[in-house]
């Protein structure tokens, strides 16, 4: 969560992959509101397993260098399959 709203799928696709994640994950889901084109502010990552998932969330959990000037601080969290 808290994607700056300026991000796209290729430029948050970067981001991972630059911070180390690079064939770590499998999926990558990064909505946007279609009426207006802009990005939901967050994205579903699947990671390859349990210990890149585990890696990920400690890497970005109150992550702050975004390649944009915000305030934002991601909040990493799992999603449930209900």
């Amino acid at each position: 969560r808290n994607v700056p709203s300026n991000y796209t799928r290729d430029r948050l696709r970067e981001l991972l992959d630059a911070e180390g994640f690079f064939g770590r994950y499998d999926f990558m889901y990064f909505p946007t509101d279609f009426r207006t084109a802009s990005p939901l502010g967050f994205a579903f990552v699947n990671l390859a397993s349990p210990a890149d998932a585990a890696c990920f969330r400690a890497h970005f959990g109150g992550f702050r260098q975004w390649a944009v000037r915000t305030t934002k601080v991601c909040n990493v969290s799992w999603a449930s399959a209900d």
